[in-house]
């Protein structure tokens, strides 16, 4: 139990400003706005502070608040961190300020007032806390399905033209994906009643069982099946491309950045230590869909024609990625994969927030309606290179060292997995590339031409700028964060038993070597 409940606070204040702005009457739009910046930004501070009170070399689990919730079926209101989800906190704690702020002009269909999108940010905030935080599966579960509300809401209330389809099919995907891994949630709560003699959803008592190994291969599905959606793998990845498209772009930069995260999150925490005899058991077929996603998602982008699906596309294939360093069952190629995970946020935030300033100048999300824009906007054409870059893994940026580390640490135990997946990082420079080359670059034409195209204003550098320095940063020194995810990543291989090669803790030298 800590002294300083640092997570309990993560939690509530969110939920608590979601409230107080949406109880802010309707033309209070400048305040709501004032409320959702400081709170995101004190949620921020927690974070940062949570990791300062965090050992590395300590207990797997710290920062826990355990409080009984619902005492006759053993469920509790636990929270606590490992590296692994102390890192996603991070990600959270920067991403949301800088999305409040990017969406401080913005106006909904129609004209409508944000008061509203600003509350759900929140709240949504609250989940996705709860949701990394949770050491309760119960209670995970709960943070799972509610995560689903709040981006409904920003979706199908503030998206684009087709907002309420992309919103309605977000939310039955997932959905339903949830509803199968309740199944499993009440299978494991049947197994411990039988072997300890109480019914609990405690993390580490689950961790604890012997499941019979034909038992764990029901149960590794159920939430398999979940977090695939969520993630998404192909071929359960439909439903991203349109509601990425179709999210507002803060919006789109959590569901991409942290939501979809949670499927990968939940390979690595749940399906590995709880079900490692089933994880080794379907690991090749896993494996062989993610390296599936990563060809697919890099030609699909290839050909994409709006600018948003393009970018959901390349975020298919870097999941694809995430998921081979996970099921490759090495130290370094799980350590590679975390990594990945607070990296693709960055980047791919940082592209969404880019493409945003692009279409909101021009009107279109057409790439062929662009062109030239280095001319006019040299400033926006620099950010948009950086973040191409950093989205192909460009040696010097943020994703760098996490793509080699999955693929040295995954290329000794699965190396027909791991060549076709390089095949990726040629597909990628090209999708980039070409996105660049066509929209930043060459005459001035289309929209660019025929519509004031301005270059980035003060309030779009301060958007910019910290994800900017975090692509650079972590590029050049990630180490700190190495340090945070490798004693997780090693306990989660010792409890799947199974680390063919890797077993020495990653650094960023591997990654730069």
């Amino acid at each position: 139990m800590s002294d300083v409940p640092w997570l309990l606070a993560m939690v509530v204040l969110p939920a608590v400003g979601g409230a107080a702005v949406a109880a802010l009457p309707r033309d209070r739009d400048a305040v709501a706005k004032q409320v959702a910046l400081g709170t995101s930004l004190l949620v921020l501070v927690l974070a940062v502070l949570a990791t300062v009170a965090f050992d590395p070399g300590g207990d797997r689990f710290q920062l826990t608040t355990a409080v009984d919730w619902i005492p006759a079926f053993g469920v509790q209101f636990a929270l606590g961190v490992d590296g692994i989800a102390l890192v996603m906190l991070l990600l959270i704690g920067v991403l949301v300020p800088v999305v409040v702020v990017a969406s401080w002009r913005d106006t909904g269909p129609g004209g409508r007032p944000m008061k509203a999108y600003f509350a759900w940010l929140l709240v949504l905030e609250s989940m996705m806390v709860g949701v990394f935080a949770a050491t309760d599966v119960f209670l995970f579960y709960v943070f799972f399905e509610a995560m689903l509300v709040p981006m409904y809401f920003i979706i199908g209330s503030f998206g684009g033209p087709r907002r309420q389809f992309a919103a309605m099919k977000f939310f039955l995907y997932s959905l339903l994906g949830g509803l199968v891994m309740l199944a499993s949630v009440i299978g494991l709560y049947v197994v411990s009643n039988s072997q300890i003699g109480e019914g609990t959803f405690a993390f580490d008592a689950l961790r604890a069982l012997d499941i019979d190994p034909g038992v764990q291969k029901l149960l590794f599905l159920g939430f398999f099946v979940a977090f695939a959606i969520k993630a998404p793998l192909v071929p359960f990845h439909t439903w991203l491309p349109d509601s990425g498209a179709e999210a507002p772009v803060g919006g789109a930069v959590l569901l991409v950045g942290v939501l979809d995260k949670v499927g990968t999150f939940g390979f690595i925490r749940y399906c590995l230590p709880l079900f490692p005899d089933a994880s080794r058991t379907f690991a090749p077929w896993i494996l062989g869909l993610a390296v599936a996603g990563i060809l697919y998602g890099a030609l699909v982008a290839i050909g994409q024609s709006d600018i948003k699906r393009l970018v959901t596309y390349t975020s298919i294939a870097h999941f694809g990625f995430i998921a081979l360093g996970i099921f490759a069952f090495t130290v370094e190629s799980g350590s590679g994969a975390v990594l990945y995970m607070v990296n693709h946020g960055i980047s791919t935030g940082i592209l969404f927030l880019v493409v945003g300033m692009v279409v909101s100048r021009g009107g279109s999300r057409r790439i062929a309606d662009y062109g030239g824009i280095a001319t006019k906007a040299p400033v926006l054409a620099g950010v948009f290179l950086v973040a191409g870059l950093a989205s192909l893994a460009l040696p010097g940026t943020n994703s760098f060292v996490s793509e080699v580390l999955v693929l040295l640490g995954a290329f000794p135990a699965r190396p027909v997995f791991t060549v076709l997946a390089t095949v990726g990082i040629v597909l990628a420079a090209l999708y980039v590339l070409l996105l660049v080359q066509r929209a930043v670059h060459g005459p001035v034409r289309g929209l660019v031409e025929t519509r004031p195209f301005p270059d980035l204003r003060r309030r779009e550098l301060v958007v910019v700028a910290p994800l900017v320095a975090l692509v650079i940063g972590l590029g050049v020194y990630p180490q700190p964060l190495l340090d945070l995810v490798n004693p997780a990543v090693s306990a989660t291989m010792g409890d799947v038993g199974s680390d063919p090669a890797g077993t020495q803790p990653a650094t960023a030298e591997q990654g730069a070597n």
